[in-house]
């Protein structure tokens, strides 16, 4: 396995719509393994393969405390959801240190492929569900700062680069 490098917005990579997996390999499966270490190395809940510029529709997600619930989302399609939205901070690896209230569905029930290629359903409510929706607007070439503000979005947009350019220049 090897760490892989998030994309940092707004690099406009992160904008880029994922295409669907066609076939779940060998390749695929070793994708899997090191967005999970790379997800888990970074702190995160959720990772999505455009996120590490793989623009497939791929999605790994462990929500647990103990790293012990790993999901393999490929090519997800929520096929239901709650009339019911909550309002929650979110944070991304792609945006790190920036959290912001962000309105999404409280419950979604969600059909993917797994890890072998089976077809598997399931509900997800609270931070699931939140992350769920957070990672498949990536799929989507969306980050969750296109929910904010004009004002807000051009603040972390210039905050970003700054710290971008800083990292380079310690580089």
């Amino acid at each position: 396995m090897s760490l892989l490098t998030i994309l940092r917005y707004p690099d406009p990579r992160l904008n880029k719509v994922a295409k669907p997996v066609t076939t779940v390999d060998d390749r695929l499966r070793r994708l899997i393994d090191d967005m999970f270490e790379t997800m888990y190395k970074s702190r995160g809940i959720g990772l999505a393969a455009t996120q590490v510029d793989v623009h497939e529709r791929l999605i790994v997600i462990d929500a647990s405390e103990d790293k012990s619930d790993q999901l393999v989302l490929i090519n997800p399609v929520i096929i239901a959801h709650s009339e019911e939205r909550v309002v929650s901070d979110e944070g991304c690896l792609s945006v790190p240190t920036i959290y912001d209230k962000v309105e999404r569905y409280a419950t979604v029930a969600v059909r993917a492929l797994n890890r072998d290629g089976a077809t598997y359903e399931f509900e997800a409510e609270g931070l699931l569900a939140i992350c769920v929706q957070h990672e498949m607007d990536h799929l989507m070439g969306k980050v969750f700062v296109e929910y904010l503000s004009p004002l807000k979005r051009n603040r972390i947009r210039s905050k970003m680069i700054k710290r971008l350019r800083e990292d380079e220049d310690e580089a």
